[in-house]
C-alpha cells in the first residue's frame, strides 16, 4: 500500500546555520542566568499553580501596602528580582514549548515518511528475495533483524520496534 509522503521539508544550509547561531546566541545569553536540577532536585522544589501565583500576587500588594510588616531577615530586593524574572520567563516558556511541540511535531511525521519508505524498500527486497533476485537474500536477512520473532509477512503492519 502506498502512502503519502507526510511532510516534505528542507532546512537550507543557510537557515541551518541561522538557527544554530541563533540558539547558540541565546544559549550564551543565557549561560549564567539559568541552572540544569537533577531530577531528584526537581522533586525538592515546588512549582506555582495558578492559585498560589494568584496568591503570591496579592502577598507582594500587601508588602507594598504594609511594608512595616516586612520581617527584617526577608530581602525583598531579592524577591522583587526573582518575582521580575518569573514575570519574564512564563511568556517565554510558553514560547519555547510551543516551538518544542512544533519541532517534535514536524520530527515526527518526517520519522514516519522516513520509517514508510524504509518498509516499502525492505518490502520489495523481501519479495526479491523470494523471487530468488541475485543478491538480496544477504540484504532482506540483515534487513528482517529488525523484526526478531515475526512471522513471515507481519513486518510490513507498520509498527515501530
Amino acid at each position: 500500500m502506498a502512502l503519502d509522503n507526510l511532510i516534505s521539508i528542507e532546512f537550507t544550509q543557510d537557515e541551518q546555520n541561522t538557527i544554530n547561531a541563533d540558539l547558540t546566541a541565546i544559549e550564551t545569553l543565557i549561560a549564567s542566568k539559568v541552572v540544569n536540577l537533577t531530577p531528584e532536585q526537581r522533586q525538592e522544589y515546588a512549582r506555582l499553580g495558578n492559585e498560589t501565583e494568584n496568591w503570591i500576587v496579592k502577598v507582594r500588594n500587601y508588602m507594598v501596602q504594609r511594608p512595616d510588616l516586612i520581617p527584617s531577615w526577608l530581602n525583598q530586593v531579592e524577591m522583587d528580582k526573582d518575582f521580575a524574572a518569573r514575570l519574564y520567563l512564563n511568556p517565554l516558556i510558553s514560547r519555547v514549548r510551543q516551538l518544542l511541540e512544533e519541532f517534535e511535531d514536524t520530527n515526527m511525521l518526517i520519522s514516519a515518511d522516513i520509517y514508510h519508505a524504509a518498509l516499502m524498500y525492505y518490502n520489495n527486497v523481501k519479495q526479491a528475495s523470494v523471487n530468488n533476485v541475485a543478491g538480496t537474500t544477504t540484504i532482506y536477512q540483515d534487513l528482517q533483524a529488525q523484526f526478531p520473532g515475526r512471522t513471515s509477512g507481519s513486518e510490513s503492519s507498520g509498527s515501530s520496534t
